[in-house]
């Protein structure tokens, strides 16, 4: 009787930033501008043999109630440059930045990877995301704003357009010549003419093909615009279901739709963002697991986030309190402004109904109801029952892998290296060495127009 064969297992990081997930308080957190903690955190993901490591970005400082959100209050620094400062400090390791769609330019943007695959060695890689507020596109244009049907059409308009830059130079040989130095021989190369919806533009890219051919393409979002996009494009999604039957539902559903573009199930891996805690006993884990939930959800934490619901301002009400009486306020003008999360309140009056049932039928405060909506840690236990767990939900198709989220900046994931790894080396399920020297190598991945001579 055959069996499946054992997958290996793919582990990146996310530097935790600028993020709820954050312990600020704890005496071992650092800063998440200083070069330093970025530093520290790519040499521990890479000592761990990770596949990359990856940025998110933020264009606009948060906003609620007309002040800066507390967790923005140092600023929040440009991807690119930490991307490629790392380069230099680091050999293997992937790196990954989210860059925008919706306001930038495709040659601006292939010209930026492009240079960046070229200064890592084939280490580069974009998550492409849209943006969804005109708050945010304040900082970019007048009136930044496209509506949601139109930020995809962009964004798959943008990755086709940079694809066709980064594939421009299409192998041209170059010659050396004693008398002028090296020229091309090719004179078509880097020239391109794109027309359409979103862009037209026609020059000449002037950065070489790079060592991966193009970067690596992430996408994240859950919608179905986004798992369609991922399915006709991306090389990776960034999921977001760390449990058996979601993970596995979401995981069949997105490769599920790749065969209607030409693509194998291998040619997209699928990575949900997983946060931990790790005890020396599975008790003592979830005892700090519990700690670590109160820490992250502090009182004014609770009351900013209830904030989002009823779109009122809430300083007053005491977050070890009940919840406000008073409905949420309906409209367009939220309190939090550039706050992912205000997206999630479809209909803040049927949240609110819910969340008001859940706390009477439990007594729970507004600080213990917002700790129990919002999200537990993926993985609680020892290292022995974390690498148990995460290879069971790899073994079982409900993801390819995770990027792994610490709570702590920047040695959060120090220990998850230095015990959760090798127990995962041992069941030879994860390498013990880099084998290839590009993102793509670790992915499994191959170069885009390979088979073309490209």
């Amino acid at each position: 009787m055959s069996t499946a064969p054992i997958k290996q297992i793919h582990l990146a990081a996310h530097f935790p930033g600028v993020n709820n997930t954050t312990v600020w308080s704890d005496p071992a957190a650092g800063s998440h501008i200083d070069f330093d903690s970025f530093v520290h955190f790519a040499r521990t993901a890479e000592r761990a043999k990770l596949d990359f490591l990856f940025l998110a970005e933020g264009l606009r400082l948060r906003e609620q109630g007309g002040r800066i959100y507390d967790l923005d209050v140092v600023g929040r620094p440009d991807t690119f440059t930490v991307l490629a400062a790392l380069a230099a400090v680091t050999d293997r390791i992937g790196l990954t930045g989210t860059i925008n769609s919706t306001f930038n330019e495709p040659y601006e943007v292939a010209r930026q990877f492009a240079s960046l695959d070229h200064l890592s060695e084939g280490r580069a890689a974009w998550n492409v995301v849209t943006s969804w507020d005109a708050f945010t596109g304040e900082n970019f244009r007048r009136g930044g704003f496209l509506p949601r049907e139109d930020r995809y059409s962009r964004a798959r308009e943008l990755l086709a357009t940079a694809n066709e830059l980064f594939d421009s130079w299409d192998g041209s040989e170059i010659v050396a010549d004693a008398g002028s130095g090296a020229f091309l021989r090719d004179v078509r190369a880097g020239a391109f003419a794109h027309r359409g919806q979103h862009f037209d533009i026609e020059g000449r890219f002037n950065v070489p093909r790079s060592p991966q051919g193009r970067p690596v393409i992430f996408q994240a979002g859950d919608s179905e615009e986004g798992r369609e996009f991922a399915a006709a494009g991306a090389d990776a999604i960034f999921g977001r279901y760390g449990t058996l039957d979601e993970g596995r539902a979401f995981y069949a559903d997105v490769k599920g739709r790749l065969a209607k573009y030409g693509r194998t199930h291998d040619q997209l891996k699928i990575l949900p963002a997983a946060t931990f805690v790790l005890g020396d006993t599975d008790a003592e884990a979830h005892e700090s697991a519990h700690e670590v939930r109160r820490l992250q959800v502090s009182g004014q934490t609770a009351i900013k986030y209830l904030e989002h619901v009823w779109n009122r301002d809430l300083s007053a009400y005491d977050p070890d309190g009940p919840l406000p009486d008073i409905d949420p306020e309906v409209g367009e003008n939220t309190i939090a402004l550039g706050r992912a999360s205000v997206r999630q309140f479809r209909d803040p009056l049927e949240t609110a109904r819910q969340w008001r049932e859940l706390a009477r039928a439990k007594n729970l405060s507004i600080r213990e109801l917002v700790i129990a909506t919002t999200a537990d840690q993926t993985f609680v236990g020892s290292a022995a029952t974390i690498a148990e767990s995460i290879d069971e939900l790899v073994q079982a198709d409900a993801a390819d892998g995770f990027i792994l989220v610490p709570h702590i900046t920047p040695g959060g994931l120090d220990v998850f290296a230095d015990t959760v790894i090798p127990l995962l080396q041992e069941k030879g399920v994860f390498r013990t060495e880099y084998e290839g020297a590009t993102l793509r190598d670790h992915l499994g991945l191959s170069v885009p127009g390979a088979d073309q001579g490209l």
